[in-house]
Parts: C-alpha cells; sequence; structure tokens
C-alpha cells in the first residue's frame, strides 16, 4: 500500500522536473554542507595532487574569459562519476562545476532519486576552464584535457559513468555520434558501465527532453542499488 510520504515524495520529484505547479510544506532539502573533496584519504589526496599537476601545467590555459581551474567536486569514492563538457561563466566565478541554473536543475535530478553532489557522486568536466563566450570545447582543447580525465577515472574507479551530453559522450566514445544514438544503449569504458543522457543547460533549452532524462536517471538509481 502507497503511504502518503511516497505520494509526497512522488509529487514532489513532478514538480521539480517537470514544472508542475505544486507546492509542499516540510519538504526539507538536502545537505550540501559536506566538504568538496571528502572520504578515504588516498583517494582525495591523489585527486589532490592531480589537481595540483593541472594549475602548476596548465596554467597558460588561463586568460580571456577563464579566470580559474574549475576542478572535480564531491565524493573521491563515489559509486557515480558525472561528466559535463565545460565551465560555464558562473562556474568560472565560483570555481566549481554545475554551480548556476544547471547545476540547481542537476542537484533537484539528484535529490529525486535519493542522492546529492557531496555523497557517492563525483562531478566533473572535459575541460577544467572555460573556453571562450562559452563556445563548445575544440577537438585541440578536448585532447588537451582528456588524459586528466582518464586520471580522475582512474582514481575515482566508479560503478557507473554518466556523461551529460555530446561533448562529453563523444569524449569517452572517441566517436562523432548522435546524443540520441548514444542513449540508445549502456556502453563500456574500460570496464565501467558508462551511459549517456541529457546535459541539464538542453533540459533548460527544451523541458521536452526532461521525461527522457528522468527515465535515465530512474535507471541510474535503479542500477546503483541493484
Amino acid at each position: 500500500m502507497i503511504n502518503s510520504n511516497q505520494v509526497e515524495k512522488y509529487l514532489k520529484q513532478q514538480r521539480e522536473l517537470f514544472g508542475k505547479e505544486l507546492f509542499f510544506k516540510n519538504l526539507g532539502t538536502f545537505n550540501e554542507s559536506s566538504n568538496s573533496i571528502a572520504g578515504n584519504k588516498e583517494s582525495a589526496n591523489r585527486i589532490r595532487d592531480l589537481y595540483k599537476s593541472i594549475s602548476i601545467h596548465q596554467k597558460n590555459s588561463l586568460g580571456g574569459s577563464s579566470n580559474q581551474f574549475v576542478f572535480g567536486i564531491g565524493d573521491p569514492n563515489a559509486d557515480l562519476m558525472l561528466i559535463g563538457e565545460a565551465p560555464g561563466e558562473e562556474e568560472d566565478i565560483k570555481g566549481e562545476p554545475f554551480v548556476g541554473r544547471s547545476g540547481k536543475l542537476l542537484n533537484k535530478i539528484l535529490a529525486a532519486i535519493d542522492m546529492n553532489r557531496n555523497d557517492g557522486v563525483f562531478i566533473t568536466n572535459v575541460l577544467k576552464c572555460r573556453p571562450p563566450n562559452n563556445r563548445d570545447p575544440l577537438v585541440s582543447e578536448i585532447k588537451e584535457w582528456e588524459p586528466y580525465l582518464i586520471s580522475e577515472i582512474k582514481i575515482i574507479k566508479p560503478r557507473l559513468i554518466v556523461a551529460l551530453g555530446k561533448v562529453s559522450g563523444n569524449t569517452l566514445l572517441k566517436m562523432d555520434i548522435s546524443l540520441k544514438e548514444m542513449r540508445e544503449k549502456i556502453h563500456d569504458y574500460s570496464g565501467i558501465p558508462f551511459k549517456v543522457t541529457y546535459h541539464p543547460a538542453a533540459l533548460l533549452r527544451n523541458p521536452n527532453l526532461k521525461k527522457d532524462a528522468w527515465q535515465d536517471f530512474q535507471w541510474i538509481r535503479d542500477f546503483l542499488k541493484g
């Protein structure tokens, strides 16, 4: 039998994901107060060392519209690793991935599957600095930054990788195919299951995509619980 808490939770998810005009009191919020890099010391230290190396060897990448590096955030022992394409303007200002409107939507989606960005989740981008005028990353930029992404994946060792958008999906697959085609199956990245779904920014531009994205994240939730 479905209880009132389950109904309330379901309706809350619908409002957050699909924009329904629903409101409930005393729903609470998930905790975002933990450290950006926490957990197992070995993994945390290796991630920090990697980012120090980037700061030294890639300092010439900064400049123009990019003010600082935007490194990954979350649990260094995460089961779920989310990979976007590159920081945007707000991420460049705050130095953290997915903090603008896209980040707020991503937080809501994670909350809807009983997860948050600091517990069991690690979020990063292919590029660690903002491309000029928020343009798509160039092939040369992806090639320059891909080795660091590979290192992140090797350190985190997630159970599941989820690419958010076409750029990150194609980077990991080393192909140039449509997002629709990538979504049709579960891929393999060095022995790690790997799924491609929509970038939150695409969902903001086209809310009709939210239904498909929600199906993807329901699958993600079920996979991680299995």
